[in-house]
């Protein structure tokens, strides 16, 4: 038997638990953390449009394509040493430190900018710091909603709403802002989003029930790493799902953003695909609704069969689809990514135990985000080989491919909504 599969469920909540119609979602806690998360979004939404534009424009798509590599590179790296002193210091204490520094990062950023041309060595520094610091934050995302929330399906959902909305408002609101006043001004708002969710942090107080939850680990990193190993390696449906997830990383989320803006824009205009991604975003909050209403008895096989309709997305822009389809598939493909997020979301919080949460959170995390840079690197040599509709039929196929590996697993197929009362099976 395996470490993941001797523990018992975690104590329940002294409110009523999950499920529970008689939760209140919007206690203090919650709001306050709601609140950071949802300003914080606001800020990272603007960055990529801030980096495309403003650094590009003063040293090339290289330039940008370097800086926001560094951020990505830097991530990858150190997001599991993140998942280690999360679950030593606690979450609340680690998502605090890592607003801050990046309040400075930004701050040094936005200060370069109002003073003229930033030394893209500045850049790159600054890029390297936040990475870190974000690869430190996100670990604990996952551990955070369960001391937060009774119902942590309902929270993901809502928080999965202000993400969407985030990323319709700010890539626009980017754009904007440097077209009147310049990047410095995208930089400083982006310092004040992360203080002011500091701030909601700090003041966050979980239920002393709760607060137990996170326990501090000690020992050396590298065995508090393997133990985190073991706990993602013990549970089937987890690794099998991040296995898909690298999988899709590579053949459908990597290359559909640059194959994708590529064929649109040279079909219908460069207009047509930034209506596209705000059509996406209005999909996600579709998405995110849908699952603050469904509560499926099996969370991941709901997701996987969401994720099927994910396959029209990549499909429509492949076959050359008018606007009006391809705006539909926008629609059903962020509706069904909204889903699955969700329902993922709360399978992980729900059956992990909150002592190795924020760990095995930076497994999963580290898995996804490597396929997907592995993607998008690959995306340029491969256009240069094959045509980017034929890639995109590939990337169709490779999501309805996985789909059917998910629900062929039994693991992830049979996972019920909530743990068994009793000693539960990672498996």
């Amino acid at each position: 038997m395996t470490t993941a599969e001797t523990h018992t469920a975690p104590a329940p909540h002294s409110r009523p638990g999950p499920g529970d119609a008689r939760s209140p979602l919007w206690t203090g806690p919650f709001t306050l953390y709601f609140t950071a998360r949802a300003v914080s979004l606001l800020g990272d939404a603007m960055m990529p449009v801030a980096a495309a534009l403003a650094v590009g424009a003063l040293y090339g798509v290289s330039g940008a394509g370097l800086v926001l590599g560094t951020w990505t590179g830097t991530f990858v790296v150190l997001v599991l040493f993140g998942g280690v002193l999360t679950d030593r210091i606690g979450a609340r204490r680690m998502m605090v430190a890592a607003d801050l520094v990046r309040v400075l990062t930004q701050g040094v950023l936005a200060a370069a900018f109002f003073a003229g041309r930033p030394p893209f060595w500045l850049l790159v520094t600054m890029a390297a710091v936040a990475g870190a610091a974000v690869a430190m934050f996100l670990p604990g995302v996952n551990g955070m909603v369960p001391l937060v929330a009774a119902d942590p399906q309902r929270a993901n959902a809502t928080l999965k709403v202000a993400d969407a909305l985030a990323h319709l408002l700010g890539p626009a609101l980017a754009g904007l802002l440097i077209a009147l006043t310049g990047a410095g001004a995208v930089y400083a708002i982006d310092s004040g989003t992360f203080l002011l969710s500091a701030l909601c942090l700090a003041l966050v107080r979980p239920a002393p029930a709760d607060a137990g939850r996170t326990a501090r680990t000690g020992g050396p990193l590298r065995h508090e790493l393997r133990q985190g190993w073991r706990e993602f390696r013990a549970r089937t449906w987890m690794w099998a799902v991040i296995l898909v997830w690298m999988v899709f990383g590579v053949l459908l989320f990597g290359p559909l953003v640059p194959l994708g803006s590529a064929l649109v824009a040279d079909r219908l205009g460069p207009n047509a695909y930034g209506l596209a991604v705000s059509f996406l975003g209005a999909g996600t909050v579709l998405g995110g609704l849908v699952a603050l209403r469904l509560r499926p008895a099996r969370p991941l096989a709901a997701g996987t069969a969401a994720m099927v309709l994910y396959t029209v997305l990549p499909l429509c822009v492949a076959v050359g689809a008018g606007l009006p389809v391809l705006l539909a598939g926008h629609v059903l493909g962020g509706a069904a990514l909204a889903f699955w997020s969700v329902m993922w979301a709360t399978s992980v919080q729900t059956h992990t135990p909150p002592a190795v949460l924020n760990r095995v959170s930076a497994y999963e995390l580290a898995g996804s985000v490597s396929g997907i840079s592995l993607g998008q690197l690959l995306a340029g040599p491969a256009a240069a080989l094959a045509a980017p509709d034929h890639l995109l039929l590939v990337s169709a196929g490779a999501c309805l491919a996985g789909c059917a590996v998910l629900f062929a697993t039994p693991a992830v197929r049979g996972l019920p909504r909530t743990p068994p009362a009793g000693p539960t099976a990672a498996g």
